[in-house]
């Protein structure tokens, strides 16, 4: 994964050193602030925190909309562990993640104390219990964001989408929200520096994102979709994944 136009040695470093700094002051304010503060305020924060941490890693966000309706399930494609925090500082939400996620360094931590979702697949008994916390959720007015490919790509094609998790928003007579994400350089072109696919590790890709002077995160959001205009989850999944491959391709 090398990168085509590295960063300097130090600028490298300083990033390090403040993600570093970043990771320990997200950990301090989520184990001493959040009890204490209102859910609107842990949004904000989330958000804040979110937008700092693309920052630091040279990541620049660019998003056609700054609004999307409340309780909208966000439905994206996905490429990397960065789409995470790409969503959370355009419109801070809750996610559902592969269980294994809640073991990650520092990061599963975080992400068990935000409204983090965790899906233990194969089990139909979990899957349950997990689309009751989505409409929760949903029912609250909060965005629920999913990645039903259920893997990551590089960034160049969209996968199947599985359509289980879709089902909580039929249910709550929520909005379905299409996201689509793609990684670029300045310059327009495409990169898989973000790229957290196939035997790449965590520490991999993040060394091949710090290396680039600098990354275009573009969200492109299509038109929302009521539950109610199709038949059912599996129509709802082919529609927004065709939406989603739509708006990449503008």
């Amino acid at each position: 994964m090398k990168p085509a136009s590295p960063t300097h040695r130090l600028t490298r470093f300083i990033r390090y050193a403040r993600l570093a700094g970043h990771l320990l002051h997200g950990l301090g304010t989520t184990a001493l602030s959040y009890p204490f503060i209102t859910p609107t305020r842990q949004l904000r924060f989330k958000q804040r925190w979110s937008a700092r941490l693309l920052k630091i890693l040279g990541v620049r966000l660019v998003t056609d909309a700054p609004f999307v309706d409340p309780g909208s399930l966000l439905v994206a494609n996905h490429i990397s562990w960065l789409d995470v925090f790409v969503i959370n500082a355009a419109y801070p939400a809750a996610f559902v993640s592969k269980a294994e996620v809640r073991n990650w360094p520092l990061i599963g931590w975080l992400a068990s104390r935000n409204e983090t979702v965790f899906l233990r697949r194969g089990s139909r008994g979990h899957a349950r219990i997990v689309n009751a916390e989505i409409g929760a959720l949903l029912g609250r007015q909060r965005h629920v964001a999913i990645f039903p490919e259920g893997t990551t790509t590089d960034g160049s094609h969209v996968l199947g989408f599985h359509a289980a998790l879709l089902q909580p928003a039929i249910r709550a007579g929520a909005i379905i929200q299409p996201l689509a994400i793609a990684y670029r350089l300045p310059d327009g072109s495409f990169t898989r520096a973000a790229a957290y696919d196939d035997d790449v590790s965590l520490l991999e890709c993040i060394r091949a994102i710090v290396a680039e002077p600098e990354i275009v995160a573009r969200i492109r959001v299509a038109p929302p979709m009521p539950t109610i205009d199709l038949p059912d989850r599996r129509a709802l999944a082919h529609a927004a994944r065709e939406a989603i491959v739509a708006r990449l391709e503008d």
